[in-house]
């Protein structure tokens, strides 16, 4: 029976080592993910997410090349406290000061020597191009070409090693059954032929493993779903009118608030009427990216004439085509002011004309084909009915900044769900959150802690110090 035990320690090493790989190749991938939120948190308002550009602090792409003369807690060093390593006279921070001064590095020193190394991680991977789930790079075709490990190609990995494994399994199975049936032989035992593939592949063994692991995998993949359920991290929908939060925000500072006035004083951020959005475009007229058309559907959904920049007077009873009349020269009269329209005919013009209200009519027309009404916006975030959060609450009276749950909108074209807005995601929110006692008069009942914080007793209260993890606080 010893060739029975070699056998079997030779299958459960190979899986081992099979395992050991894949749980390996795994941490690699949850360390670049930690790496890139890091990044993003901490680096990127400074460096280049790209690694390559310098911006307003060197391009990181190589770093850990450039600091290899020394050892790697001077790099450590460097990071948490740059300008202390530049006073002890370190000659690579001495180099980067001479080169970058005056601009002076963000000192990180809560950062851990693991959390470093997964910021490194993702740089090098970035500077690669071989960060897992990373877009790979367009050819010359403009088709994309793999760059490195995704995870496409580790899912395949995966799945080959997986049937490598199945293929040794049956292997070795087919040696042991040929081992047993000899051995039967030499004893005068035998009593028929020797067990076939398919005898070992529906023996009660093999089946029992096959249902076991189907059990644990359909387990698995029916939790993960039904956690996933009804989220929609990413999701950015097209909507009627091509709204940029980038030229809004972004370009031209707009204050999220002067928008989403109800974010301070109720517990929707609500959306904007047309109206708000008049407050501007009955002086700006002409768009950045998009021409007048997009800017037309906000005066077609509102009733104002552009042309005598004021409301026209009785809009809602008036029907499709008299609406279309009034927006279509309106549209000819921009047209023919534009450069590349001032030497086209005026068929031509106002065939361009007809061409922008079909569009303006696809996007705002009700049932009946009038535009007038509220712009019907897709909605992007959509918590759960028995889940209750307010705006007012977290921004006035926590003072959170928008691009804390909504991202960095102010860079996005087109909005897109930021947060996972899952019940973990805010619960760590209000475990890691610190509170913003200091003159708020929201938080003055809580004199206890203010009386322990001015004794040193506490340097901080968090969100879930106050109440924030009770269960009736979100579920009422």
């Amino acid at each position: 029976m010893l060739y029975k035990k070699i056998i079997l320690r030779s299958l459960l090493s190979l899986a081992c080592i099979l395992f050991m790989g894949l749980g390996a190749s795994a941490q690699d991938e949850a360390a670049i993910k930690e790496g890139k939120t890091l990044f993003k948190g901490q680096c990127a308002t400074c460096h280049a997410k790209d690694m390559k550009t310098k911006s307003t602090g060197p391009a990181l792409g190589g770093v850990e090349e450039r600091w290899a003369d020394y050892p790697k807690e001077d790099l450590y060093a460097w990071i948490r406290g740059s300008q202390q390593m530049v006073q002890a006279g370190h000659p690579k921070a001495t180099e980067l000061w001479d080169e970058w001064k005056p601009t002076v590095m963000t000192n990180f020193p809560n950062l851990s020597d693991a959390q470093i190394d997964n910021i490194l991680a993702y740089i090098n991977c970035q500077n690669l191009g071989n960060c897992p789930g990373a877009t790979p790079p367009p050819d010359a075709t403009g088709v994309g070409v793999a760059a490195g490990t995704s995870a496409g190609s580790s899912n395949l990995l995966y799945i080959l090693l997986f049937g490598l494994l199945a293929l040794l399994a049956l292997v070795l199975a087919r040696i042991i059954a040929n081992l047993n049936h000899m051995q039967k032989v030499q004893r005068g035992e035998a009593t028929g032929g020797r067990q076939s593939l398919i005898d070992i592949l529906t023996s009660k063994s093999v089946i029992s493993f096959v249902i076991f692991a189907l059990v644990i995998l359909g387990g698995y993949t029916t939790v993960n779903n039904a956690i996933d359920l009804g989220r929609q991290q990413g999701y950015a929908p097209e909507q009627p009118i091509k709204f940029s939060h980038k030229t809004h925000a972004g370009d031209q500072k707009i204050d999220c608030q002067y928008c989403h006035d109800g974010a301070r004083r109720s517990k929707h951020a609500v959306i904007p009427a047309t109206n708000t959005c008049i407050n501007c475009h009955a002086v700006v007229k002409n768009g950045s990216k998009f021409g007048t058309a997009e800017i037309t559907k906000i005066y077609a959904a509102s009733g104002f004439d552009p042309e005598k920049g004021v409301y026209i007077k009785d809009y809602d009873s008036k029907t499709p085509e008299e609406v279309a009349a009034i927006y279509k020269d309106w549209i000819k009269s921009t047209l023919s002011e534009d450069e590349k329209y001032k030497n086209k005919k005026a068929e031509d013009i106002a065939e361009v004309a007809d061409e922008q209200w079909k569009g303006i009519v696809a996007s705002l027309a009700d049932s009946d084909g009038k535009v007038q009404g509220p712009v019907e916006w897709n909605r992007i975030h959509n918590l759960p009915d028995h889940v209750y959060f307010n705006h007012a609450q977290h921004v006035t009276v926590g003072k959170i900044e928008c691009q804390t749950c909504h991202g960095k909108v102010e860079e996005m074209e087109v909005l897109k769900q930021y947060s996972p807005l899952s019940m973990g995601w805010c619960i760590n929110c209000h475990r890691e959150t610190k509170v913003q006692f200091g003159d708020n008069e929201y938080y003055e009942a809580f004199e206890q802690y203010h009386k322990e914080i001015k004794e040193g007793k506490r340097d901080k209260v968090t969100v879930e110090d106050i109440g924030g993890l009770e269960c009736q606080k979100c579920h009422y």
